[in-house]
């Protein structure tokens, strides 16, 4: 028996043509397959603008950026995440604030939110970082409503949920990423994402002036617009300036702001490009492996199991838990099933212990941590791998 990794890229001969193609062109970097792939994004996403970056952390990191985090400032997240979620607040020197999950969608709990906001003066808190987690969407609405009344910005981290939706009081599909509630969203494109580039990350927003700032973020701070120029016209061409002098040379650039070098190369785009014509394919087939696992557990008393059936959930993990989870990670291994745990909850990370959090804080991100459990899911996982699993850990209980 082969290995049965928690998550896998699928690499098709139509993904290797489109790299290759794109490695044979006169671009590796900085050329159309960037914008051909931000406009395919947007437009599968429901955004106005898409900028491709070179991956999530740094997409989550430039949008801290746009909106300005400060030393000091206050920003909400979840703690069962990623840990660049966090960071990307702490990167400009914000202070992270968590708020315990919901213990049955394991999604950042409103209603913690709500108590944090309530407790403190209008304007204490910034923004709010809520997570996709797994595939499943924050219903973003309802957060918005919250975060208006205080003053706060969204960042939506939609990295496990492109192609996830929720439905708005109007009935209305919204789709993860769409930017219709949250001030920014961003994406992942690392080889267990539902869209594999290898690296790389997508924000998608529809603001304009937040659309321009990460652009020039993205590039060491650096715009090429003639519009955006502060320096004169004669500095610029090195000389007086004449009545034939209209427009600022060809060579000309100005770095306006302290930017970082975050750019996906085009060969990357392209790969991306081509894995998103199956996007919607590998979401249909996530949610068929989902209710395959939902159908074989629901009915043990030692297995907590994620619903198979949620709404527009995008199914990037599917989580169960488990008494002896330890126990049966380990004899998973030995079956070559590499399950996965996520996340250890990022406030008890030694970093984020130093400024004060500690066990008992998250009470229910806490117990979620000691028996969650991700078991394979992605497209290609096929029916007797999927049996396989699901045989195993009856075994292990039995």
């Amino acid at each position: 028996m082969k290995t049965i990794p928690y998550g896998k890229q699928n690499i098709t001969r139509e993904d290797l043509d489109a790299v290759i193609e794109t490695l044979q062109s006169e671009y590796l970097t900085q050329g159309p397959k960037i914008k051909e792939f931000e406009d395919a994004f947007a437009k599968y996403i429901g955004s106005k603008y898409a900028v491709a970056v070179a991956n999530g952390t740094a997409a989550l990191h430039l949008c801290a950026m746009a909106l300005e985090v400060k030393e000091g400032e206050k920003v909400i997240t979840t703690p069962i995440t990623f840990a660049a979620s966090a960071n990307c607040v702490r990167y400009c020197g914000g202070e992270v604030v968590f708020a315990d999950i919901d213990p049955d969608t394991y999604l950042l709990d409103i209603n913690a939110v709500k108590k944090l906001l309530e407790a403190s003066p209008k304007g204490t808190y910034q923004g709010i970082i809520p997570v996709d987690f797994a595939g499943r969407a924050v219903n973003l609405e309802a957060f918005r409503k919250l975060a208006d009344e205080y003053g706060c910005w969204i960042i939506e981290d939609a990295c496990h949920a492109p192609g996830g939706s929720f439905t708005d009081n109007n009935k209305t599909v919204q789709n993860c990423g769409n930017s219709k509630f949250a001030n920014l969203a961003i994406f992942s494109f690392h080889p267990v994402k539902h869209i594999a580039c290898g690296e790389g990350g997508m924000i998608t927003t529809n603001d304009e002036i937040l659309y321009k700032k990460i652009l020039m973020l993205r590039t060491h701070g650096i715009t090429k617009s003639n519009d955006q120029y502060t320096n004169s016209l004669e500095f610029a061409i090195g000389r007086e300036v004449t009545e034939a002098d209209t427009t600022y040379p060809g060579w000309y650039m100005e770095m306006q702001t302290l930017g970082y070098n975050y750019r996906l190369t085009d060969f990357q785009a392209a790969l991306g490009l081509s894995q998103l014509k199956r996007a919607d394919e590998g979401i249909v087939r996530r949610r068929e492996i989902a209710k395959t696992y939902f159908d074989a557990f629901q009915n043990l008393p030692f297995i907590k199991s994620q619903s198979g059936s949620v709404e527009g959930h995008a199914y990037h993990l599917y989580i169960i838990e488990v008494e002896k989870r330890y126990e049966l990670y380990n004899y998973l291994r030995t079956q070559l099933i590499y399950a996965q745990i996520h996340y250890i909850p990022t406030h008890l990370m030694p970093y984020y212990r130093q400024f004060g959090w500690k066990e008992g804080d998250m009470p229910n991100a806490e117990s979620y941590y000691k028996g969650c459990i991700s078991l394979p899911m992605y497209p290609t996982l096929t029916a007797h791998e999927q049996e396989f699993v699901i045989n195993k850990i009856k075994e292990f209980y039995a």
